[in-house]
């Protein structure tokens, strides 16, 4: 799905962003890490995750009944905390008079679920002690989309409600979702990004996990969301555009070597519906795999002249939520820097099941 450049009825903006990361809760941590070039990542506390990584980019001192409170919070595992955190930080920055009609705004928020809740679910269904075995207040957090709903809830959006999954490309499916939601007229505003947390678990998982022999790097963890609207909606809301949306396209391939040659095609497609040539692109934010994935990425952006803003490197992989983080990085940049309004920024991502993606953008 795709949005011509030149049909402004068609065309949604972003007039908000939030986001959770390993350099801290809120834009501005990020924005200076990210922009700055600061790495994020450090040293594993051994003694609390016993896992098979050094390091990884944690959400710094991160606690959900310390940020949210004891009330509600009893149950609830760090995948969904990290999720209602952040919605709960675009809505107070950016949610002035969402409230007023609460059945037209909502939530598309990608996730993988959460691993360590699965599993340890499971392992209680085994080893309880009868008759209960296992603590039910805690079988939600074994289904996908707990972050979504608890989110919804907990900050009460009651128009859509959806979670997607689509492992690296996560972020700009949802964003991709979220826009035919409202231009279906299913709603005025929506809440889109993706959400990842850190476990035990998923470190083991991506530990043993074929990444097509190369060193798949540090995880990381976090939450980036984005509201998407109307501009009308936005001026209407006193919100500012942070970013035009002027389309997305996804594509398959079967195998590692056709990836480059998918989503170039995408970056071609998209670029052809915004009426916009490579050159016109000032901002490249790539999803920047490891190995042969990451020389796909880069072959299919070799024509793309613009500036490379690497997130990964920084963040470590963050799986449902680095395109997400790209994103971010792509608002962050335009709001740091004059000469970026009005121009345009390409995010990519490819991911090893066979998914590539991008989607540009118009800044300012």
């Amino acid at each position: 799905m795709s949005t011509r450049a030149d049909d402004p009825a068609q065309q949604l903006v972003v007039s908000g962003w939030a986001v959770s990361s390993p350099y801290g809760l809120g834009r501005q941590p990020f924005a200076e890490g990210i922009l700055g070039g600061a790495p994020a990542l450090a040293p594993v506390d051994a003694g609390r995750w016993p896992v098979p990584y050094g390091q990884a980019g944690l959400i710094p001192g991160f606690d959900i009944k310390t940020v949210l409170g004891r009330k509600g919070t009893r149950s609830m595992d760090r995948a969904t905390g990290i999720a209602v955190i952040t919605v709960g930080e675009l809505l107070e920055d950016f949610g002035r008079g969402l409230a007023a009609d609460p059945e037209k705004t909502g939530l598309v928020l990608g996730t993988s679920g959460s691993v360590q809740s699965i599993m340890d679910f499971t392992r209680d269904a085994l080893t309880g002690e009868k008759p209960y075995l296992v603590d039910p207040a805690r079988f939600p957090n074994t289904v996908m989309n707990c972050p979504t709903g608890q989110s919804a809830i907990r900050h009460t959006l009651k128009g859509p409600n959806v979670t997607v999954s689509g492992g690296s490309a996560t972020g700009l499916l949802a964003l991709n979702y979220a826009s035919r939601l409202l231009r279906g007229g299913h709603a005025t505003a929506l809440l889109a990004g993706a959400a990842e947390e850190f476990s035990v678990q998923r470190a083991r998982l991506e530990h043993v996990a074929d990444h097509g022999g190369a060193d798949p790097g540090p995880l990381g963890e976090g939450a980036a969301l984005f509201l998407l609207e109307s501009a009308a909606a936005a001026r209407g809301g006193g919100r500012p555009v942070l970013a035009t949306v002027l389309g997305s396209r996804f594509r398959a391939f079967p195998e590692t070597g056709r990836a480059g040659a998918a989503l170039a095609r995408c970056i071609a497609d998209v670029l052809a519906d915004a009426q916009a040539a490579p050159e016109d692109v000032a901002v490249v934010a790539p999803g920047t795999p490891p190995g042969p994935l990451g020389k796909q990425e880069e072959s299919a952006l070799d024509g793309i002249p613009g500036e490379r803003i690497a997130v990964r490197p920084l963040v470590g992989d963050a799986t449902a939520a680095s395109a997400a983080f790209q994103l971010a990085a792509v608002l962050a940049a335009g709001g740091a820097r004059a000469a970026l309004v009005d121009r345009l920024a390409l995010v990519t991502a490819l991911d090893r099941d066979g998914t590539v993606g991008a989607t540009l953008l118009r800044l300012g």
